[in-house]
């Protein structure tokens, strides 16, 4: 369900934001809704791939400090919630609790982008000594 693509900096924004949501609305219930969704741009496919699995150690909810990013979570988490694949498949508006997008340099040539898929259970610990 997780997935990598090579999309061009024409793209953009928008191009981030079509496959992010179209990668989430296409596994439908199988991650087992709400999830939490990690997303890496730039650096090189594997660096884009690191950098969303990065972005799920996050607080759930915790914007990203960079309001253009900020921002482009807002919009994907919008876009996913309204596909109405709903809480475990069954419809509604939170098929999503959390986006939260991580980016890296890139090459002028290329815009790898990667998105990972968490269910709810997203288990965070913390321990201090």
């Amino acid at each position: 369900m997780s997935a990598v693509a090579m999309l061009t900096p024409a793209d953009g924004a928008e191009g981030v934001r079509r496959f992010v949501a179209g990668r989430v609305i296409e596994a439908g219930a199988n991650p087992c809704p709400p999830l939490v969704v990690g997303v890496g741009i730039g650096s090189t496919m594997e660096g884009a791939a690191l950098l969303a699995k990065k972005a799920l150690l996050r607080d759930v909810g915790r914007p990203n400090p960079q309001p253009h990013l900020a921002e482009l979570e807002r919009r994907i988490l919008e876009d996913v919630n309204a596909s109405g694949v709903g809480p475990q498949g069954l419809g509604g508006r939170t098929t999503a609790l959390a986006v939260h997008v991580l980016a890296g340099p890139a090459h002028i040539a290329s815009l790898p982008c990667a998105v990972n898929i968490q269910c709810h259970a997203a288990r965070h610990v913390e321990r201090v000594l």
